[in-house]
């Protein structure tokens, strides 16, 4: 599982111009079962994206298709971890 944090280098004028595009991207990771939850930071310097997905390298092709690196709007850091304790309701995100 990975939580990414998304990092405008932009200013949120481009940002702002991009976001559409940015939010039918999560649409379609949400539809492949790639992403778990996503929102802005506050204050509003970037994202944070969650992904129960395994892989690293499968994680960052699929980043690379966000419309905000695509741009060069933002970057990612990305952190991996594994969750030990969890919602009872969140079990299938983690099996």
């Amino acid at each position: 599982m990975f939580i990414i944090h998304v990092n405008y280098i932009k200013s949120l004028d481009v940002v702002d111009q991009y976001l559409n595009a940015h939010r039918t991207y999560l649409d379609s990771g949400y539809a492949k079962n790639h992403f778990i939850a996503s929102g802005p930071k506050n204050p509003r310097t970037g994202g944070v994206i969650i992904s129960q997905l395994k892989n690293r390298d499968e994680l960052q092709d699929i980043l690379k298709q966000d419309p905000f690196y695509m741009h060069g709007i933002a970057e990612y850091v990305i952190e991996e971890f594994t969750p030990v304790k969890y919602h009872a309701e969140f079990a299938s995100f983690v099996q």
